[in-house]
């Protein structure tokens, strides 16, 4: 995975801050926060990896899909780059 690699401290930092939202999710268990708090940063935990996943999505399709010699306008490049926004519509 070499995409990844190069785009490694950017997901690093997400991953980070995912283990964060995790943490303080735990400490309202812990602290028998109220439900909806609780709920509130489940939700958020979900985002951020939704987020993740959607940036090594993106990473993958612009690494193995998208030949940097083509032009913008070749179809494989429209129709990848349309995947592009699909996944972030439907992950963030």
């Amino acid at each position: 995975m070499s995409h990844v690699e190069n785009e490694k401290k950017k997901l690093l930092n997400r991953l980070k801050r995912l283990k964060g939202q995790i943490e303080a999710l735990e400490r309202a268990i812990e602290e028998d926060r109220e439900c909806a708090r609780v709920l509130q940063q489940a939700t958020s935990c979900r985002g951020a990896l939704d987020g993740f996943i959607a940036e090594v999505i993106e990473d993958h399709i612009r690494e193995h899909m998208i030949d940097p010699g083509t032009s913008r306008d070749d179809p494989r490049t429209v129709a990848a780059e349309e995947l592009v926004e699909i996944v972030h519509t439907y992950l963030t």
